[in-house]
């Protein structure tokens, strides 16, 4: 696995082996990336289930302003602390006064509580990424209805979710909307943005 573009482009990041992480591949992250362009730069990015990292390193690679990374599993806490190192970059997983400020942020926690605790502290992003394990289908709509209740989202914001073809997803919440959908063989990313209600 590698960094597709930006400054960090080539450099290889390691993964789990094994069935721990499905992390999404590189012909997917350059599709991804491709899609969001120069908006990345400048933005700040949430890195749902956030496994290897690859994907919110992506977005610091870009010229992200700041990258949230948020993920429970202990042994690819450790896998995004080492890649991110690697690069350059220290990411603690305890929250301190001056971490609100750092380029890279991680999260060792779930989702749902990652996200309240970062609303709490009044973070407002501008992209959140989720990539929940495709067998957990409650995971995608917890991940929707937390943000659609949320003060995280900026006005303009994307959340984008990378999904089965076999898992559906809603059209709309109360605050989001599909906008695009993309299918590479079984994979699909749903693009979502807020709209007024």
């Amino acid at each position: 696995m590698r960094v597709i573009g930006g400054i960090y482009g080539g450099r290889r990041l390691r993964t789990l082996r094994g069935l721990a992480l499905r992390p999404t591949s590189d012909r997917l992250r350059e599709t991804l990336f491709d899609i969001l362009g120069a908006t990345v730069a400048g933005s700040v990015f949430v890195d749902l289930y956030a496994g290897s990292g690859a994907v919110g390193i992506e977005a610091l690679s870009r010229g992200a302003r700041q990258v949230v990374f948020i993920e429970k599993h202990r042994p690819a806490v450790a896998v995004i602390q080492g890649n991110l190192q690697r690069l350059g970059f220290a990411a603690s997983t305890q929250w301190t006064t001056n971490e609100p400020t750092a380029r890279a942020l991680l999260l060792a926690t779930d989702v749902p509580r990652g996200l309240a605790r970062l609303a709490e502290r009044g973070f407002r992003a501008d992209f959140v990424f989720a990539d929940p394990p495709y067998a957990d289908a409650q995971a995608y709509t917890q991940v929707l209805e937390s943000l659609d209740r949320s003060s995280l989202l900026n006005t303009a914001a994307h959340v984008i979710l990378e999904h089965s073809r076999r898992q559906p997803l809603p059209e709309r919440t109360r605050r989001l909307t599909r906008v695009r959908e993309v299918r590479q063989g079984d994979t699909v990313l749903s693009f979502y943005r807020v709209v007024s209600t």
